[in-house]
């Protein structure tokens, strides 16, 4: 095998009380990669539709999470890389996670599989510092794992897989505005009070709970950030509209995906799922800011061949 083509999917990074610790992978939403094994050696890509980003390799983050790679292996040979970018920079929806993942996992592929999941994740890392100035992992597990996983620790990297309960769908509303994730990391304070600390552990400790046991009204109680939301929903237009909306429309929670703008919503339901977008299509229209919505089960796979 010489060529994969791939789907590598968004994703939803924090999950309210989650600070770069959880994420989910999305079914719907999702970045389309070919790449080939050349006799050239190194890394090359070749075409990118869809977006206007850098194709030098080491200023393009799937150039510089398959150079990570490769530096822990030998081989007499290299990769093209063409990316059909459908996943908008800067849209919340883990867009840079999606390059970094697919990119490691189809040539840890091509390779007949030298490297374990976990590493692959770390890998991916590296095109995520590029993007941020964060090797955060949030978004690149559940794209390579599936389904949702919990950071569990940072040093050493240690990734956990968590239930997904079969009725649970995803909304996101991606308003047309872009907020980059360094400026939406730089306005964060570096400090949190232990009264906000306590609650965010136990809504952490709750969710995780709620996806075992598949207590709906759990997860919703448990979707609640006391740290993040506060500071970062200022540059989110009208988002405690859509919030409200959102929970009157039956959404077990609603918070800001990754560093926003998108704002996800998560239901028990298809029916449910596509009232919440509703809701949040209403609130949207009548402020006259351009949006894409879209409603997703979990993608518990991950990535997958096309």
């Amino acid at each position: 095998m010489n060529e994969l083509k791939i789907f590598t999917p968004a994703t939803i990074a924090n999950i309210s009380c989650g600070f770069d610790v959880l994420g989910l992978a999305l079914d719907t939403i999702g970045d389309e990669m070919t790449i080939k094994k050349v006799t050239q050696k190194g890394i090359r890509i070749t075409k990118i539709i869809g977006q206007n980003i850098p194709t030098e390799t080491h200023k393009n983050v799937a150039g510089v999470a398959a150079l990570a790679l490769l530096s822990e292996i030998e081989c007499d040979f290299g990769f093209e890389i063409e990316i059909n970018k459908k996943i908008k920079p800067g849209s919340g929806i883990g867009s840079s996670a999606a390059s970094s993942a697919g990119v490691v996992w189809a040539i840890n592929e091509l390779m007949n599989k030298p490297f374990n999941t976990i590493d692959l994740v770390r890998f991916a890392m590296e095109g995520e510092r590029l993007a941020t100035g964060v090797a955060h992992a949030d978004n690149v597990a559940p794209a390579l794992f599936g389904g949702f996983t919990l950071v569990r620790s940072y040093e050493p990297l240690d990734i956990i897989s968590i239930h997904t309960p079969k009725e649970l769908y995803a909304t996101i509303i991606h308003p047309q505005i872009e907020v980059k994730t360094a400026d939406a990391r730089n306005i964060l304070k570096t400090t949190v009070s232990l009264k906000d600390a306590i609650k965010q552990w136990g809504n952490v400790g709750g969710l995780i709970s709620g996806l075992y046991t598949e207590d709906y009204d759990l997860i919703g109680r448990s979707l609640e950030d006391h740290i993040v939301e506060p500071i970062r929903s200022i540059l989110i237009p009208a988002f405690n509209l859509v919030k409200q909306q959102s929970l009157l429309a039956g959404a077990l929670g609603c918070g800001i995906s990754g560093s926003g703008p998108s704002i996800f919503a998560l239901s028990r339901g298809k029916e449910t799922a596509l009232k919440v977008a509703k809701s949040m299509k209403l609130v949207y229209d009548e402020i006259d800011i351009d949006y894409d919505i879209h409603v997703s089960k979990v993608n518990k796979q991950g990535i997958k061949i096309l």
